[in-house]
């Protein structure tokens, strides 16, 4: 994990592919955690976390101690995540009906959330569920409990739309998730901690910091806050 009062420019290698901003995320995940992840992307990190981590992963459709992706020979198909992604599972691990889960989820009783997202402001605000496009199909599913219930909201996302627009903001334009909800963002280009004061770059990827605050239109700050 870097010190959050260290500022790391990794120039010497491109952005993160999806695997290693996964492996970036799990990084950060405190031992002994309780961990939902959210659909898409944030799946990935399941087959990050280091043996040994402690972490028990949550899925809302009714599952504590939901090991790593399933692979050849090992898919159940009554055994999934919540976007259907056969998965396996680790020993100790529990089922229950769905509306346990959202109450675990609306309850607290997550330590960190990862979220993808459609953009993130500078204040923590999140908006992952509708892009506002007409022919786009609104699926806010269990995103707004976890994003308000966990206790830590991690965002795990591309930095850019696919028409060059950034995803980290001044202010959210999409349909909102929750205000001020999320603490740290992981991008392919950077790390960056958000919230109250601001986006703070804790590391970039394949980018100098110079050139990353040229592309975005929030203010950065390094964690000295210089």
């Amino acid at each position: 994990m870097n010190p959050t009062n260290a500022f790391v420019e990794n120039l010497d290698r491109g952005p993160l592919t999806k695997h290693e901003m996964a492996a970036r995320v799990a990084r950060d995940i405190p031992h002994g955690s309780y961990v939902n992840l959210g659909i898409g992307q944030p799946t990935l990190v399941a087959d990050h976390l280091p043996a040994g981590s402690g972490v028990v992963l949550h899925t809302e459709n009714g599952m504590l101690n939901m090991g790593p992706a399933a692979q050849e020979g090992q898919v159940d198909p009554d055994l999934t995540n919540a976007g259907k992604i056969p998965v396996t599972e680790l020993p100790g691990a529990a089922y229950f009906h769905h509306a346990d889960s959202f109450a675990m989820m609306r309850g607290g009783h997550l330590d960190v959330c990862v979220l993808g997202a459609f953009q993130v402001s500078a204040a923590g605000d999140l908006a992952n569920w509708h892009t506002g496009a007409a022919d786009a199909i609104p699926a806010v599913g269990g995103a707004m409990d976890l994003a308000i219930g966990a206790k830590r909201v991690f965002v795990m996302m591309t930095l850019f739309a696919k028409d060059g627009t950034p995803k980290l903001v001044p202010r959210c334009t999409y349909p909102l998730t929750g205000l001020g909800c999320v603490d740290t963002v992981y991008t392919e280009f950077a790390t960056f901690r958000v919230g109250p004061r601001g986006v703070t770059v804790l590391e970039t990827f394949g980018i100098t910091y110079d050139d990353l605050a040229q592309r975005l239109d929030v203010p950065l700050s390094l964690p000295d806050g210089s």
